[in-house]
């Protein structure tokens, strides 16, 4: 079994890479390829945190192969104040030939690098193609790698990021440079989440938040949103009012429809009726359907997440860090 740690991960898949196997994937999902159960989550009793479990298994697609396993990711709101990640992750795979164990990776990079890249992918396929200003809110580690993502597919000059944290506000220029030590944009550390988001061409929501965290009516025509955060139905992102006009595309519908708190609660306050929430990202990919319609439309692309997509990143991974002769050996035996 090979081990790999983060740094080892985003080297050995690159997010423009991670963008395109994204594609893929959800287009096999969409395809009824994939096997993906709907994850199971366990919630501490204080409610302080939840426990996720998610497996799943991809076909070869591509250059990509064939690949089987799980992933399980905790998620600690709490952790900011305690000095450490609030999302930290493991994912194991297993030979989808005879199950034999086949690598143990770093999951919180996988997590971080795939959401960034379903996003990019996202943007690639939806946003305009003249967008060059994005706005992000939530500066943690996901919302960096949306950033870079995003970066990765439009020639992006300016980056807004607004954080309730100081700190993560005034750190995101270095974290993200990381991520494009060559083609460096110019990053503002907004005051608020109103000065990020007017005037953006493309939003990446990625919090926790409980409650819209902008407001519809600071929205410019033809806007592209991704809403990674509000993975529970408690929570919301995204106003009902942008949700209501916007053209919904969902990574997997049945997923979001279950867990997607920014839909759940727009269909429950009847902002929305339950069929708005039709088209998934992997009929988009295959050009089965069309991202946007317009160049005023405002898009919206809300994302849950799915262990496929793991499961194909850390293919890739493996597949490369053999390759290479990268990455531990372990033997549990």
């Amino acid at each position: 079994m090979l081990a790999l740690r983060a740094e080892e991960i985003r080297r050995l898949v690159p997010m423009r890479q991670a963008i395109e196997l994204m594609k893929q994937v959800f287009a096999a999902y969409s395809r009824g390829e994939t096997i993906s159960p709907l994850r199971t989550p366990v919630n501490v009793p204080d409610g302080s945190g939840v426990v996720l479990f998610m497996p799943a298994f991809v076909p070869a697609s591509g250059d990509a192969p064939a690949a089987a396993g799980v992933k399980v990711v905790s998620v600690f709101g709490g952790n900011r104040e305690r000095g450490l990640p609030t999302i930290n992750a493991l994912v194991m795979t297993v030979d989808p030939a005879t199950g034999v164990p086949t690598g143990l990776m770093e999951g919180a990079a996988v997590t971080a690098l795939r959401t960034g890249a379903v996003s990019g992918a996202a943007t690639d396929l939806m946003a305009r193609p003249d967008a060059r200003t994005l706005a992000v809110i939530g500066a943690g580690a996901q919302g960096v790698t949306q950033a870079a993502a995003v970066c990765a597919v439009r020639e992006i000059d300016e980056i807004r990021v607004f954080d309730l944290f100081a700190q993560s506000r005034e750190s995101f220029a270095e974290r993200l440079e990381a991520w494009l030590p060559d083609a460096m944009p110019r990053v503002v550390a907004a005051s608020s989440a109103r000065e990020a988001v007017e005037g953006a061409d493309v939003i990446c929501t990625a919090t926790t938040a409980t409650s819209p965290v902008f407001e519809d009516a600071w929205l410019s025509p033809g806007v592209h949103i991704n809403g990674i955060g509000a993975y529970t139905p408690e929570m919301q992102e995204i106003p009902d009012a942008t949700v209501a006009r916007a053209r919904i595309v969902v990574d997997a519908v049945e997923a979001a429809l279950h867990e997607a708190g920014d839909l759940i609660q727009s269909i429950n306050r009847g902002a929305i009726a339950r069929d708005a929430v039709t088209i998934e990202l992997g009929q988009v990919a295959a050009g089965d359907v069309t991202g946007r319609e317009s160049a005023e439309q405002v898009t919206f692309f809300k994302s849950v997440g799915n262990a496929i997509q793991d499961m194909i990143v850390c293919g890739a991974a493996l597949e490369a860090a053999a390759s290479q002769g990268v990455g531990q050996t372990v033997n549990l035996s």
